[in-house]
This record gives C-alpha cells, sequence and structure tokens, in this order.
C-alpha cells in the first residue's frame, strides 16, 4: 500500500489510552522531478480525500471500534522531504483537514 493506491488506506493505528487514531499515508515518491511533481500533487490530494471519506462516512469506526470518540490525525509519512510546491499543498491541505475537524502531521521516515 502507498501513495499510488489513492482508495486505500496504508497504515492505521489507534491509541485508545490516549484517544487517538492515526491513519498513515506511505508516500516512497520523490519530489525532484517538476515534470512529475503534479502528478505527485494529485495523488495526495485523491489520498487525503480518500481517508477523509473514510472517517466521515464511519468506515474507521465500523473498522476500529476503539477509534469511536478518539481525535483523528491522518500522518503523511514521506521517504523524502516535500518540494516547495508540496509544502504549500500541505499547508492548504492542513487548513481544510482540520476544518473537518481532524489534524493533518507530515514526517519524513527515518529508518532506525
Amino acid at each position: 500500500m502507498s501513495i499510488s493506491e489513492t482508495n486505500v488506506v496504508d497504515f492505521i493505528g489507534v491509541d485508545p489510552a490516549k484517544k487517538i487514531a492515526r491513519l498513515a499515508i506511505s508516500d516512497h515518491l520523490a519530489w525532484d522531478d517538476p515534470e512529475e511533481e503534479k502528478e505527485h500533487l494529485w495523488l495526495l490530494q485523491e489520498k487525503i480525500n480518500s481517508y477523509l471519506r473514510f472517517i466521515e462516512g464511519g468506515e474507521l469506526y465500523q473498522n476500529y471500534p476503539d477509534a469511536t470518540g478518539a481525535s483523528c490525525e491522518i500522518e503523511l509519512v514521506s521517504k523524502y522531504p516535500l518540494s516547495v510546491a508540496g509544502v504549500r499543498f500541505f499547508e492548504q491541505a492542513r487548513s481544510i483537514v482540520q476544518a473537518a475537524g481532524f489534524d493533518l502531521l507530515y514526517r519524513v521516515f527515518t529508518p532506525q
């Protein structure tokens, strides 16, 4: 599962003690090719929209009952740092996701 599969939730973790449900997007694509950047941004937009539908449509709570009443976070876990356009997109997307009552986080994956 990855960003390329826009209709699939890549990873879900629920911490019932902290009341947090985190849904992660796995992004293995580089941001250094300007010609591929538009496609990358489109994939990310579609993936975030799928996650919002999954949460708002109740599928999260049907499949993960412990998530009921938890705050939801969507986390983009990227292999590469975001480009300038990627950062702009992320900031706009974060505002939209937060307006829906959830949070959008970002980090670059660093192997241990």
